[in-house]
């Protein structure tokens, strides 16, 4: 499990095709430091199995799922990348609940600029994941901890402070660009259980009579 805090921007080293998927190879050094084969990390907000640890680098295997529902598929060499290791369980949860499971991508239509550094995201959002958005509630785009506010549609708008632009990569999307969506997980789980319940059927004066009333 994530938090949508980033802890260091890392570049793509290398992504080469294989029979199935690709491997990536990230240069990296913060989310190093305590990672060990096998462990987890964060990608741009998808989840991925750290393997052949460097001193400055790992790789990732990224399973086909992976490269259709993400923008992965979409990195080059040189491209930058949010990097965040799972929360210990003595952590802090700064941001929100991030699994790293995205659930598809949206498109990036406009970073306006609102004055000392701080800017307003907007985001077209696939419309199967509006039901799970709400004013004020959490969004993670491309691994980032955000939270909505304004929501028009298929578009969520959010703000993003000096600290969030200099330290993750939306300063260097441009128009169109793919970002990773993760809805917040209890969003998705309380749709599961409204939309499984069997609510009474309508009162009607037929269904009083069968009831003798």
């Amino acid at each position: 499990m994530f938090t949508g805090i980033i802890e260091e921007l890392g570049t793509v080293e290398s992504i080469e095709p294989q029979a199935a998927g690709s491997r990536l190879r990230i240069q990296c050094r913060t989310v190093l430091q305590d990672s060990v084969e096998g462990a987890s990390l964060a990608v741009n907000g998808v989840c991925v199995t750290a393997t052949g640890l460097r001193s400055n680098s790992f790789a990732a295997d990224l399973a086909p799922e992976t490269l259709q529902r993400s923008n992965l598929g979409a990195l080059r060499f040189g491209s930058r990348v949010n990097l965040e290791r799972p929360l210990l369980p003595t952590g802090r949860l700064s941001g929100h609940i991030v699994q790293g499971h995205v659930d598809g991508t949206g498109e990036l239509i406009a970073l306006d600029r609102l004055g000392a550094d701080h800017w307003w995201l907007r985001v077209r959002v696939p419309s199967e994941l509006e039901s799970y958005l709400v004013y004020k509630g959490s969004i993670s785009i491309d691994g980032i901890s955000l939270t909505i506010a304004v929501l028009e549609g298929d578009v969520v708008s959010v703000t993003i402070i000096p600290h969030t632009y200099r330290n993750t990569t939306l300063g260097g999307y441009r128009m169109g660009a793919r970002v990773n969506i993760e809805c917040d997980i209890i969003a998705k789980h309380v749709a599961k259980l409204l939309g499984n319940l069997q609510l009474p059927s309508r009162i009607t004066i037929d269904r009083l009579r069968e009831q003798g009333y």
